[in-house]
């Protein structure tokens, strides 16, 4: 398991019953987690005394219960990169922290690889990785379709004092940017996707991971570099083993260009028990 071990900013404190409960900051909240599937030992004062709490409603989605007031937005470190939060309708607050795994991994790659490098961020949400990698010194393309989530991704940029590093923001599908990218004849020595289990694309064309990840994989093969740095694979589809993915690196970046795989489960600690809890998987493909 590849853990996220380094927050101060952020603390899974507890969990159980199905639910965690975390620091964010000073903000303390309390969401479901489907991978929580044993008990709360003790339901401390703790668990109760908290700013925000989402509840699951039995027919789809959920609201949250605010027990505390708290900012409309706030912010969090990570080293020295900065991010907005603020609770969504759908229980996120606009940052994966695990992910926090794979800044520090992509940053090292980048900094290390002795020349510049041009990163494609796709499905890029609100830019953790984009910022990550523009810290590291890498030119970024951000592309996601929400419109709101690009805009939040440009304030995590600025909040973390990089404004001025090449990095481009496009509210796009990321399919037909891929296309239009191959048109043109644009590379990138890097690629970072975290694609949706489900989606519908602006002509109703329908994204199912399990059906449409390979042939999106095999279309990015031809905005490549000659000289890739890394690619990286996230996903958060239940059933999906992270062997599934190694494999189609495999078959498509290793075949290719030789380097080294790797693949795994992405998690984050629990303070009170010093147990792990997973939240994802990824796939990497590295020179």
């Amino acid at each position: 398991m590849y853990m996220a071990r380094d927050w101060k900013d952020y603390e899974i404190i507890d969990t159980g019953g199905g639910e965690k409960l975390e620091r964010w900051g000073d903000i303390i909240l309390r969401r479901p987690d489907p991978q929580i599937i044993w008990p709360l030992t003790k339901e401390t004062s703790r668990w109760k005394d908290v700013h925000g709490h989402y509840h699951r409603s039995s027919s789809g989605g959920g609201h949250w219960e605010m027990k505390k007031s708290i900012p409309d937005s706030w912010s969090i470190s990570y080293g020295k990169l900065r991010f907005h939060l603020r609770p969504t309708n759908f229980k996120h607050t606009g940052l994966f922290p695990e992910q926090a795994a794979n800044w520090s991994w992509m940053m090292d790659k980048i900094a290390g690889a002795g020349r510049k490098i041009q990163v494609l961020n796709l499905f890029a949400y609100t830019g953790g990785a984009t910022v990550a990698a523009a810290s590291a010194g890498a030119s970024v393309v951000h592309v996601d379709a929400a419109k709101g989530m690009v805009q939040w991704a440009k304030e995590n940029l600025q909040l973390s004092g990089l404004g001025e590093r090449p990095v481009r923001f496009i509210t796009d599908d990321v399919f037909k940017f891929v296309q239009r990218e191959q048109r043109r004849g644009n590379k990138y020595d890097a690629i970072i996707m975290d694609p949706p289990s489900y989606g519908r694309g602006p002509g109703g064309e329908m994204w199912k991971l399990e059906q449409s990840l390979y042939p999106f994989l095999e279309s990015c093969m031809s905005i490549l570099s000659d000289n890739p740095l890394f690619l990286l694979i996230n996903s958060y589809t239940t059933g999906i083993s992270p062997t599934v993915l190694e494999n189609m690196l495999a078959m498509t970046m290793k075949s290719r260009y030789g380097g080294k795989l790797s693949s795994g489960e992405i998690g984050l600690p629990i303070t009170s028990s010093g147990l792990n809890l997973p939240c994802g998987i990824l796939g990497r493909w590295e020179s």
